[in-house]
């Protein structure tokens, strides 16, 4: 990064352009676009894969096996933003990894297109991971480095920005859930597809709207830290191929026992991270205050995306088994109910993003905001478990109880998800700022892999209990989080 600072970025990038925003905002909102249809078009479909007989299309799989696997799957997708941020912080930049990451997620999606098997399902899981790890971290951190530190339109930039990954993410299940009703491999293919015209944005634009945006190596690894991380990436490999290559023959390696390791780094691998950042001589007085200040928030992101990111496993379950699908005339794919937390996300964001603005410095700090957001999301599942309460598990509901329950929990995103990443480029160190997104995204991945050992305790006999408790708790951790705010934002130092 030498001769490069944060503010020859900004100088480089055309302040103006899109929306009174940098244009390099143009090129970032329509690449996450088009790999947001790509992502939320498989996953609204992916459930229904896995469980689905195989005489309709489907693999088979039990159902709370196939709602585990969800939720390790996108757990894995977001603890890959380690992966990815550590290479464009250290290896590669972040322009060069989002190419790259786009490349591995089209080419997963075209091995889901393909009719197979099982084998090529965990194929295209291993590349979409992979690929979506490089991806994901490192367009929302280029968002942050169109921005002047003191800029204002930096959290109403993230909102527009937002708004793009929900243009995309509303419109890929209306198509992929009804290409999936011929075949669920035509729906996989429509998501590859939008990959490969999200690379061919950013390819097109890149040069002329992102300026040197993304073209450096904030922390470059020295010819000997090469060596040794080479040497030590060998060995794991070799490690990990000869344990699971004793352990499967066995039966000592399964995917019950895949899930419950996965659970456990969901955990550690974002720890190691907080630690590690924290103990390097390369990060200031000031940005450890910050980095303290930054764990609580961690803490309420991950439960909030417990419960919002049951959208794809329970609630996606919920509108296959509980809910009558046959309403006003019309019958509702269950995929469809996935498009409704991004349109009332692209309706209400301008909102929000206007309503930031015009409070400017009287707006409600940071971790007030998270607590909205945790608030909201606890209220959408007690929302959701009062139609079983009142008709029972065997009555179906009416899909309007769905379409509240994710409206309410859209207000809390609006809160916390964008504020989330905004913050986030705010308070991490200069060193660690792709990794730092990683981390962000880290929560998420906490979440889900949370999510894959809750599902287990779903079904329609328990589900008043499951949604009052999971509900409750992040009504009472919204509460004391509103309440130690003012300490969390005495450690931000300045950041607001």
């Amino acid at each position: 990064m030498a001769g490069i600072n944060k503010q020859k970025i900004v100088e480089s990038v055309p302040q103006r352009g899109f929306f009174g925003h940098p244009k390099g905002l143009f090129t970032l909102f329509f690449t996450e676009f088009w790999e947001r249809f790509s992502y939320y078009g498989m996953r609204a479909i992916l459930a229904f894969y896995m469980y689905y007989e195989v005489s309709e299309g489907g693999l088979g799989l039990d159902e709370g096996l196939a709602l585990s696997i969800m939720s390790i799957y996108g757990a894995l997708v977001y603890m890959s933003g380690v992966i990815g941020g550590w290479f464009a912080d250290r290896l590669i930049g972040t322009s060069r990894a989002i190419f790259y990451g786009g490349v591995l997620i089209m080419l997963g999606h075209i091995a889901l297109a393909i009719p197979g098997s099982l084998s090529m399902f965990f194929v295209s899981m291993v590349l979409i991971v992979l690929g979506t790890g490089l991806l994901k971290p490192n367009v929302s951190s280029v968002v942050g480095d169109l921005y002047a530190e003191e800029d204002n339109r930096r959290d109403s930039g993230f909102s527009i920005f937002y708004m793009g990954i929900n243009l995309g993410a509303l419109i890929s299940p209306l198509i992929t859930g009804a290409l999936a009703e011929e075949s669920f491999h035509l729906g996989f293919g429509a998501a590859a597809v939008g990959m490969f015209l999200g690379l061919l944005m950013f390819v097109l634009t890149k040069k002329k709207n992102l300026g040197i945006a993304g073209t450096y190596v904030p922390n470059p690894l020295t010819k000997a830290e090469k060596s040794k991380y080479l040497r030590i990436i060998g060995l794991v490999v070799i490690i990990i191929g000869i344990f699971l290559a004793i352990l499967i023959p066995n039966g000592l390696f399964t995917i019950d026992t895949f899930i419950n390791l996965v659970g456990v780094f969901g955990i550690v691998i974002p720890t190691i991270y907080f630690v590690t950042m924290y103990r390097s001589p390369k990060t200031t007085a000031v940005e450890r205050s910050r980095l303290i200040a930054y764990i609580p928030l961690f803490i309420a992101a991950a439960m909030f995306w417990a419960i919002q990111e049951q959208g794809s496993t329970i609630l996606a379950l919920y509108a296959d088994k509980r809910t009558n699908l046959e309403f006003a005339g019309f019958t509702i794919s269950p995929a469809w109910f996935q498009s409704l937390n991004p349109l009332f996300i692209i309706i209400f964001a301008p909102v929000f993003a206007w309503m930031w603005i015009k409070l400017g410095k009287y707006q409600p700090s940071i971790p007030k905001k998270f607590s909205f957001g945790l608030l909201f999301a606890g209220l959408s599942f007690l929302v959701i478990l009062i139609p079983g309460y009142f008709v029972g598990s065997d009555a179906l509901v009416s899909p309007l109880w769905l379409v509240l329950s994710y409206f309410v929990v859209v207000l809390g995103e609006l809160c916390l998800s964008p504020v989330g990443l905004s913050a986030t480029t705010k308070l991490a160190p200069a060193a660690f700022s792709a990794q730092t997104m990683s981390v962000w995204f880290l929560a998420s991945a906490a979440a889900q892999a949370v999510n894959a050992q809750l599902v287990k305790f779903y079904s329609p006999e328990s589900e008043t209990m499951y949604f009052g408790v999971i509900g409750g708790i992040a009504i009472i951790l919204s509460i004391i989080l509103f309440t130690i705010s003012p300490f969390i934002q005495k450690l931000m130092k300045g950041v607001k």
